[in-house]
């Protein structure tokens, strides 16, 4: 095991050791942390473990000031006598380590390739600002500083903010069990607030028909049909082949997803699910069914020049339908949310769950807030009314 060599000062003494303790107040609680300096002049920072505020003994792990002050002193006592381990030294770089977890991910976790693509992204920006630094030597403090300051520069979002440290609490719970780092510096670092989002926009049915008929082709018209009465995700329709769609059974399996860069997929929840196929959509995809070619089972439905339809042009062609249409623009995504709130007030919230697709059920209770109460309402009115006035039992 590595040793701190015994420093001596120009008279033969042992180099000056000091030191303090320091309590930092987190989301998950208050952690005491030693910071001293060796006799090689060298500072330190260590995590020590969770403050103890209560009666007792302290359980494992967790200090009282006056067993913190204890530790402390233990540490400079070692490092006076020269007997103190020596840092944590992998020879790893924090870019060293992404590379890894990109690799982990890849490979062993399996992840999705769109996810990886994500990754990558959010991994570059890391590395640009961290890349150089020994893995061991990115402390609470680096990922505090350099989180504030790309929040003071750029502005994100508190959902951006929060995507990347989970990304770093992730690259560096593998970097403790690859490079056998003693702590995950993110275990410490605050995490801002997230609020679901509740609120969301969505088409009459009207309005879909509207936006169906400003379609600048047969095929597109399709698309915005299947999109807002059936619930596919933008990829899922992109990738929906002739044998997915079940005329008979009226339904639409939902095998897999596209994205550009990425290929075909597995769908966001990793595994397939069916969909019910309302006599409009059955009616809409028929017709499309009818053109010369590409009709085969293991033909797209939805059919670029060449392969798959292109996103972004489908993107650009749906915004330019809604104002030929006259209405407010919506994310393509929004086709998707009004088939929630349609499909929430004519079936229970398990089956739209399953429909949609979704792994927790928390994401389809949304739309619960646009299920129609009328039945509800009716119920509470007979409880009111009794001792109401003349002329509001008369208007009612």
């Amino acid at each position: 095991m590595i040793r701190f060599i015994r420093t001596q000062g120009n008279n033969g003494s042992v180099a000056r050791t000091s030191g303090h303790v320091k309590l930092r107040e987190g989301k998950r609680g208050a952690t005491w942390y030693l910071k001293y300096r060796l006799p090689d002049g060298q500072q330190i920072q260590q995590r020590l473990g969770r403050a103890w505020s209560g009666r007792g003994r302290p359980p494992a792990g967790h200090y009282t000031r006056r067993l913190a002050e204890e530790a402390l002193q233990a540490v400079l006592t070692d490092a006076r006598r020269g007997e103190l381990d020596a840092p944590l030294a992998t020879g790893a770089t924090f870019a060293d380590a992404t590379a890894e977890w990109l690799r982990h991910a890849g490979q062993e976790r399996a992840c999705k390739a769109s996810t990886l693509t994500d990754y990558r992204l959010v991994v570059r920006r890391l590395d640009e600002a961290l890349g150089e630094v020994p893995i061991e030597d990115v402390s609470t403090e680096t990922i505090e500083r350099w989180r504030d300051a790309w929040v003071a520069r750029e502005q994100p979002s508190n959902r951006t903010v929060q995507k990347y440290l989970v990304v770093l609490g992730s690259i560096f719970r593998h970097a403790k069990r690859r490079y056998r780092l003693p702590a995950n510096p993110l275990d410490d670092v605050e995490r801002p607030r997230v609020r679901p989002k509740m609120e969301i926009d969505i088409l009459s049915a009207p309005e879909v028909w509207a936006l169906v008929r400003a379609a600048a082709s047969e095929q597109d018209a399709a698309i915005f049909l299947t999109a807002a009465f059936t619930g596919l995700r933008q990829g899922e329709l992109l990738a929906l082949r002739w044998r997915d769609v079940d005329f008979e059974g009226r339904v639409v399996r939902v095998n897999r997803t596209y994205k550009s860069g990425n290929g075909v997929g597995t769908p966001k929840s990793g595994k397939g699910r069916s969909v019910p196929m309302a006599d409009e959509v059955a009616r809409s995809l028929a017709r499309l069914g009818e053109r010369e070619n590409y009709t085969e089972d293991d033909d797209l439905v939805f059919r670029g020049p060449t392969d798959h339809v292109n996103a972004q042009r489908l993107g650009s062609r749906y915004k330019a339908a809604l104002k030929r249409a006259g209405l407010r623009e919506l994310r393509f995504h929004d086709l998707r949310h009004t088939f929630g709130t349609i499909a929430i007030n004519r079936a229970d919230i398990i089956q739209v769950q399953a429909w949609m697709g979704h792994a927790d059920i928390k994401t389809t209770q949304r739309y619960l807030h646009y299920k129609s109460r009328g039945d509800e309402a009716e119920l509470l009115s007979g409880a009111f009314a009794a001792g109401a006035p003349e002329q509001l039992e008369a208007a009612a």
